[in-house]
C-alpha cells in the first residue's frame, strides 16, 4: 500500500488533499455509518453443502432496513471445529434497527429457512447477557406440537423439536450486541468491466475479515441510494449524482472519465471491523481503471459514526 497527499486541483468534485493508494485517489470525504442490533447465528449441517444452502436462505432479500425486516449475510464458513456440534456450518450475522424487531426477524427465517433445511442445528454464536437477548428456540418449540424436548448442556438450554427427518436442535437463548451498519465506499470507474472487476476485488478480500458483512447481492451495490425522493410514499431515491447517464442534468460528482460506480456496504459488530474493512476492501479495489474512491455520506445527519477515508490511510 502506497498512501500520499496530493494538492488541490480543480473538478466537478471538492478536491482537498487527497490520498493517493495504488495510483487512486482517495477522496477526503467520510462514510456515514450508524447503530443498529446485531445476533450471529452458527448453523450446522450433515455437510457444507447443506449448511451453505441453509445460510443462502436464511440471508435472503436481506439487503437493506430500508425495505427489509433485517440487513444478513454470511460472515464466514466453519470447519467442524469450530462448531458446537463437530459437523461443518457457517456464521452468520444479522441487522436491524431494535431488539424486538431482530427477534421477530431471527425467529421467522430460522423458521422458514433453517428448520425447514434438511440435516441443519441453530445455535448462538454471542455472549449472552440476560438483558440484551432474545428468544429463538424458545419461541420456535411450539412447532414440536408438544414433543418438543429441551435439555441443559454447560449451562445452556435447547430445544429437541422433531422433523421427519429425525430432529431439529436450536439453542433457546440468543445474545445480541450493539453493531454497526452502513459503513461504505464507491468505486468511480471508468468503465463497468474496470468498475466491477474492482469491486469484485474488495468483495475477496473483506470476506477474509472477521465480524463483518456484505449484505447486498455478492457484496456489491449497483443502485445506490439518496435519502428521499420527488414521491412522497419513497424513503429513498437513485442516487444521481453518481449515475453516468444523468451526468448533463444533474449537479454530478463524477469526474471526466467516469463511466460506472458501483458501492460496497458493510455492516459489522463493530465500528473498529467495520474501518478494517473498509481500509481493505478499498486498498483491493484500487485497480487499474479505477479513477477515484469516495463514500456515502448525509452530512452527518444520517448516523454517529462517521468514518473519515483519510483516516483509514494516514499520510
Amino acid at each position: 500500500m502506497n498512501a500520499t497527499t496530493t494538492p488541490s486541483t480543480p473538478g466537478p468534485v471538492r478536491e482537498a488533499a487527497m490520498r493517493i493508494v495504488q495510483g487512486v485517489e482517495i477522496e477526503d470525504t467520510f462514510a456515514e455509518a450508524f447503530g443498529m442490533t446485531a445476533a450471529r447465528l452458527i448453523i450446522t449441517a450433515q455437510s457444507p453443502h447443506w449448511a451453505m444452502i441453509a445460510a443462502q436462505a436464511a440471508t435472503g432479500y436481506a439487503t437493506s432496513v430500508i425495505g427489509c425486516d433485517a440487513e444478513a449475510g454470511l460472515e464466514r464458513e466453519l470447519s467442524p471445529q469450530e462448531t458446537p456440534d463437530g459437523r461443518p456450518g457457517v456464521s452468520l450475522l444479522l441487522f436491524a434497527f431494535s431488539r424486538d424487531a431482530l427477534q421477530k426477524a431471527v425467529v421467522n427465517r430460522v423458521a422458514q429457512c433453517v428448520l425447514t433445511c434438511a440435516t441443519t442445528a441453530c445455535y448462538n454464536g454471542l455472549p449472552i447477557d440476560p438483558a440484551r437477548s432474545i428468544k429463538v428456540g424458545g419461541a420456535l418449540r411450539y412447532f414440536g406440537d408438544g414433543w418438543q424436548l429441551s435439555k441443559y448442556l454447560d449451562g445452556k438450554r435447547y430445544w429437541r423439536i422433531p422433523t421427519m427427518d429425525g430432529e431439529f436442535l436450536c439453542e433457546e437463548t440468543f445474545g445480541t450486541v450493539k453493531g454497526v451498519a452502513g459503513g461504505n465506499f464507491l468505486i468511480l470507474g471508468r468503465s463497468q468491466e474496470a468498475a466491477l472487476a474492482a469491486a469484485e476485488a474488495a468483495v475477496q478480500a473483506i470476506r477474509r475479515v472477521p465480524e463483518v458483512i456484505l449484505p447486498f447481492p455478492g457484496g456489491i451495490v449497483r443502485s445506490g441510494s439518496k435519502v428521499g425522493s420527488k414521491y412522497k410514499a419513497l424513503k429513498a431515491s437513485t442516487n444521481d449524482a453518481y449515475c453516468p447517464t444523468l451526468r448533463g442534468g444533474v449537479a454530478s460528482r463524477l469526474p471526466e472519465g467516469v463511466n460506472a460506480v458501483y458501492e460496497i456496504v458493510i455492516d459489522g459488530l463493530s465500528l473498529a471491523a467495520v474501518e478494517e474493512a473498509m481500509r481493505v476492501g478499498i486498498t483491493a479495489a484500487c485497480q487499474p481503471g479505477v479513477v477515484r474512491i469516495s463514500a456515502g455520506n448525509y452530512g452527518g445527519k444520517l448516523g454517529p459514526y462517521p468514518i473519515p477515508l483519510h483516516r483509514l490511510f494516514p499520510a
